[in-house]
This record gives C-alpha cells, sequence and structure tokens, in this order.
C-alpha cells in the first residue's frame, strides 16, 4: 500500500484539515476498492445528488443509512444463510457491506427508497444564506467610509496645529 505525505500542500494553510483527513483516507480507500455491491453516482444539477445502489434482496428493514458530519454510510445486513437450501449455484451475494460517501459541506439526505432491489439516496446542497454571494451595490463618488477617515484625520491634525 502506497502512502502519501501531504502535509507540504498544508503547510501554508489555516483550517483545511478536514480536506487533509478526506486526501487521506481517499487515498488509503482506493487500493481497499469494494466492488460489493455496485453503485452510480449522478449529478441531477447544480445543486442536487443521486446515488443508486444495486441491493437485490435486501429489504427497508436489512438497510440502515445514517449522515454524520461530512460522510453517509449505508450498511446492509446480509441474510444469514438457511442451511436446509442445498444450492447448485449460488450466484447472487447476498452478504453484510458498508459503504461510505465522502459528502462536501452543506451536502444533506433529502429521502431514500428501496424500489425492485434499488436503493436510491437523494441528496441536495443546502447552502446557508449567509455563505450564498451576494451582490454589493456600487455607488458614485468617494466612499463615505473613507470621506468620514480622513476628516477625522484632517481634524486631528488641525487641532495638533493650533
Amino acid at each position: 500500500m502506497r502512502t502519501y505525505d501531504f502535509s507540504p500542500l498544508f503547510r501554508y494553510s489555516v483550517g483545511f484539515e478536514r480536506l487533509e483527513k478526506m486526501l487521506d483516507s481517499t487515498a488509503r480507500r482506493q487500493g481497499q476498492s469494494p466492488s460489493y455491491p455496485p453503485y452510480n453516482i449522478e449529478s441531477v444539477d447544480d445543486n442536487a445528488y443521486r446515488i443508486s445502489i444495486a441491493v437485490a434482496g435486501f429489504s427497508e428493514t436489512d438497510l440502515d443509512i445514517s449522515q454524520s458530519e461530512n460522510f453517509l454510510l449505508v450498511k446492509g445486513k446480509g441474510s444469514t444463510n438457511d442451511e436446509t437450501v442445498s444450492y447448485l449455484h449460488q450466484g447472487i451475494a447476498n452478504r453484510t457491506f458498508e459503504r461510505r460517501f465522502d459528502l462536501a459541506d452543506h451536502v444533506k439526505v433529502t429521502n431514500a427508497s428501496l424500489d425492485n432491489g434499488m436503493l436510491t439516496i437523494h441528496l441536495k446542497r443546502e447552502v446557508p444564506e449567509a455563505l450564498k454571494p451576494r451582490q454589493i451595490e456600487i455607488s458614485k463618488g468617494p466612499a463615505a467610509g473613507i470621506v468620514g477617515a480622513a476628516k477625522k484625520l484632517l481634524g486631528a491634525e488641525d487641532k495638533e496645529a493650533a
């Protein structure tokens, strides 16, 4: 397994610890990349996403979806094999799994549904109003803050000269 040292990238930055941890965990998971169950990640629009996971043989009670901070965890409890069944070929995998997805800031799960063996999880980016870009009005003439500061400075100099 390869390990990467990301410390030079963060030498001159403050507050990017989450990004460093995410890069490190992604690098660690790269070699492990489990293929079960298969999934798709779709971009529905600029602020909406959909994760579809093929979970044939699982019911709603066998699945657990949880969101913490900036990751989504999907767990599936596979049913125990019935010892009375004698398989000639067992090609349907119904085993326990755990899928973890890293989420960007402000991405929340809006709902999840299970239909015909496909678990669909809908996500939406909800940026708080305070963090959204805002339009700044441009006024004509000198800026009021600069003029006021200049007048105060000039007034102070006049008093000192007297």
